[in-house]
């Protein structure tokens, strides 16, 4: 059975795809593993949670959040938070 996910997931993943960022469902692991992994630029890939304004993170996630030591992890809310993100990456030194 496929993954719930959050209403606003398609128009964040649109977005980021039309500012030029590559986009990987993860979705359908579950098990707390974040919605989508972003890969930006040539060395940027950050592993995103998408979560509806006000959304919190479940127990699975906030568990696979702390257990990450592979890189970033972040929760995007909105379009707004999607683009800053891609902005915040582009001005990072590779």
């Amino acid at each position: 059975m496929p993954k719930r996910v959050d209403d606003n997931q398609p128009q964040i993943v649109d977005a980021l795809r039309k500012a030029g960022a590559s986009v990987q469902s993860l979705a359908s692991l579950g098990k707390g593993v974040p919605d989508i992994l972003i890969g930006y630029g040539q060395a940027h890939m950050v592993l995103c949670e998408i979560k509806k304004p006000g959304g919190k993170l479940n127990p699975l996630q906030v568990t696979w959040h702390e257990a990450w030591k592979g890189g970033e992890v972040v929760v995007l809310r909105s379009i707004e938070d999607a683009l800053t993100l891609l902005h915040t990456l582009k001005g990072r030194k590779t």
